[in-house]
């Protein structure tokens, strides 16, 4: 992707609002009883919308974070609640220039904040990477327009992470996303809709372009068909009966154009919550447009593998394989 002055002009004004910001909303704690923190945390937050977040419930949810591993040496923490979306950023010793923003997963109903999120985000921040992962608000939570929520603040999250770029040593142009399961769908739908208006802008960052340099859906939800939908996802984003054409809008695979970014996707044959062939589908959609995209399918791996679950199996190649196809395409 091509910055052009114009672009960058609109970056620098952005990032000075940026920093004009008030304090922002804190990174999730543990409660107390649950267990202590294994390793290292973010040190700072971007709230995404200053003035709140559009279609507030007129009784908004509460966040919780509830803590679900039993292992005192790795956290597993799960978040719902969301009603201040914002990024919780990784820094590295030393910024290569390039950064990702991370979805985590939970079927749009929670987001596995450390497994599909932190982890991902430590091994990269330690490669070089600026890494935001982003706390979204979920969609069956009492929001207006429920379905494109997420994509709300997918793409306010690119923008503002354009927007800082000054702040945080970054190349405007070397945004990349990634997310997982729920949020390899929101990965997908932000490849394929990033120039969707969805929310009137609230600064200038939003004149800011909010597509990826390149998109990485792992293990996806793809289709909001109900043959090869993850049911669950697709109840909590469309809600119980969606009529086709919100089934069609929010099926990334049927939205797919030849500027949508560069895809690395990866999945296991044998996940036995998300079928595979959503990310069979997708990758034939991508191919149909000329997008290029790189694919992996691994034997073993099931569902929900991050980087924990892969130990041991040849899936657990799959951060190299990325970072490698990253490469290629002039991201790192």
């Amino acid at each position: 992707m091509t910055i052009d002055r114009r672009t960058a002009m609109l970056a620098t004004l952005g990032a000075a609002f940026a920093g004009k910001a008030g304090a922002q909303t804190p990174p999730p704690t543990v409660k107390e009883g649950a267990l202590p923190l294994a390793l290292s945390e973010p040190s700072e937050t971007i709230d995404l919308w200053p003035k709140g977040p559009p279609g507030m419930p007129e009784t908004p949810p509460v966040e919780l974070t509830i803590e679900r591993s039993r292992d005192p040496a790795r956290n597993d923490r799960a978040v719902v609640g969301v009603t201040a979306p914002r990024l919780a950023v990784f820094r590295p010793a030393t910024p290569n220039g390039a950064s990702l923003v991370v979805f985590p997963g939970g079927g749009y109903i929670r987001m596995a904040i450390d497994k599909e999120g932190y982890e991902i985000a430590r091994l990269l921040a330690a490669r070089g990477f600026t890494v935001f992962v982003l706390f979204y608000r979920l969609p069956g939570e009492g929001w207006a327009n429920r379905a494109d929520v997420p994509l709300q603040d997918a793409q306010r999250a690119v923008r503002l992470v354009r927007a800082n770029a000054a702040n945080f040593g970054l190349d405007p142009a070397r945004v990349a996303a990634m997310g997982f399961s729920a949020g390899g769908h929101l990965c997908a739908d932000l490849a394929a809709r990033f120039a969707s208006k969805i929310y009137e802008p609230v600064d200038a960052a939003d004149a800011l372009s909010a597509r990826p340099m390149i998109a990485a859906p792992v293990y996806p939800v793809v289709s909001m068909d109900s043959s090869f939908a993850h049911a669950g996802s697709r109840k909590s984003l469309l809600g119980d009966e969606p009529t086709p054409d919100a089934a069609r809008a929010h099926s990334p695979d049927l939205n797919i154009a030849p500027d949508t970014p560069p895809c690395f996707l990866c999945a296991a044959a044998d996940d036995p919550v998300v079928p595979v062939a959503n990310t069979m589908m997708l990758h034939a959609a991508l191919r149909s447009a000329k997008v290029p995209v790189e694919l992996h399918v691994f034997e073993q791996g099931g569902h929900g593998f991050g980087l924990r679950g892969v130990t041991g199996k040849p899936a657990a190649a799959w951060p190299d394989l990325f970072l490698a196809w990253a490469r290629a395409k002039g991201w790192s």
